[in-house]
């Protein structure tokens, strides 16, 4: 059977915002870009207030765009998530095994002259994402309580195995490969204070409005009334943190163009490596494709929040490192973009279990 006329179908009903996603994503780089040349003294005012070593704007940007998507969230469903080994364990193995190591060698291999954005792209592997991944898990129809739940798992990984990651990459491996060593002076309260600023507080709230919500009006007017109007600013907030991100570093990125083209090789073939492998790995192991893309995105994307404070703190705002750490979010957006409209397309290669139910086309879709 075909599902060209469904796909098309599903685009007929997207919203004018969702059908052009992409254009008003690359704007908004185009834009942070802009301001961030054109008008002196921005990118200081803006980094002049922070919340865990992130601009604040950033951090207000991300709490708004991840709060309507884990507003969906159906927790009473998390149970049959957390049972799942056959997503579990691969994303366990994906998240801190596989990624850290793969950017550890791209670095290492594509930046052998360049220790402090090597050292900046290491940083990167290590801090695993917790926050835009949730939206580009929904934007890819992914399995939300999946996303949920895998989200949290990183979330508690990061504050046990951060520190110690970093000490493993950057001086104990290299000094048993002959290489260059590097310290990383990171506590495990700064690691804490990240995951629960940028994960803590929107999902609480995402879990208290759905149980208010649905005690006090019911489920079904939470689904077709309260998420319709509150959906949309998970892509506002989205396109807002994009300004704001671009403008930070429009400067720098526009002045050092060939160092941005160095940082951006390794990471592009990490995104491509991880994104791919792992969408392939679930299929492999029978995950349906809401539970294979939310495997994907989940174990392709990374925490440039954590990454960017922990560059600055150790490193300094001006260091090679940090600016490392910026152009990670600044290729991963619109890579994950591309790899929506991928992730979407690839439904027809998946097969959907009779005694599963199909995949959702909700109102956050349509």
């Amino acid at each position: 059977m075909s599902t060209a006329a469904p796909e098309r179908g599903v685009a007929g009903r997207l919203s004018f915002l969702d059908r052009f996603l992409a254009v008003w994503i690359l704007a908004a780089m185009g834009a942070g870009l802009v301001l961030g040349r054109l008008v002196p003294g921005l990118g200081d005012a803006l980094a002049e207030v922070t919340v865990t070593g992130v601009s604040l704007p950033i951090a207000l940007g991300l709490l708004v765009m991840m709060y309507p998507v884990l507003a969906k969230v159906r927790y009473d469903r998390l149970d049959t998530v957390t049972r799942d080994r056959r997503l579990l364990l691969p994303s366990l193995l994906l998240n801190w095994i596989i990624g850290p190591a793969l950017m550890f060698a791209l670095a290492w291999l594509l930046l052998p002259d360049l220790p402090a954005y090597r050292t900046g792209l290491i940083i990167v592997g290590l801090a695993r994402c917790i926050a835009m991944v949730v939206i580009w898990n929904d934007l890819a129809c992914g399995h939300r309580e999946a996303a949920a739940v895998l989200v949290a798992l990183n979330s508690v990984f990061q504050v046990i195995a951060f520190s110690a990651l970093g000490w493993f990459y950057l001086s104990a491996l290299p000094g048993w490969l002959g290489l260059e060593r590097t310290a990383l002076d990171v506590s495990v309260w700064e690691i804490a204070r990240s995951v629960l600023i940028f994960l803590g507080i929107p999902l609480a709230a995402g879990y208290l409005t759905r149980r208010i919500g649905e005690r006090t009006k019911g489920r079904t007017w939470y689904e077709a009334t309260l998420i319709p109007r509150i959906g949309p600013f998970a892509l506002y907030g989205l396109l807002f943190t994009i300004v704001i991100l671009f403008a930070l570093q429009g400067d720098a990125i526009t002045s050092q163009p060939l160092d941005v083209a160095r940082i951006a090789l390794p990471l592009l073939v990490y995104f491509a490596i991880m994104w791919a492998g792992s969408m392939l790995l679930g299929r492999a192991v029978g995950l349906d494709h809401p539970r294979a893309t939310t495997l994907a995105f989940t174990a392709a994307g990374n925490n440039f929040e954590l990454a960017i404070a922990v560059a600055i703190a150790t490193f300094g705002a001006s260091s090679g490192q940090a600016l490392a750490g910026v152009v990670g979010p600044l290729i991963e957006v619109p890579v994950l973009i591309g790899l929506v409209y991928v992730a979407l397309h690839a439904r027809r290669y998946f097969t959907t279990p009779a005694a599963a139910p199909a995949p959702r086309e909700d109102a956050a879709h349509a």
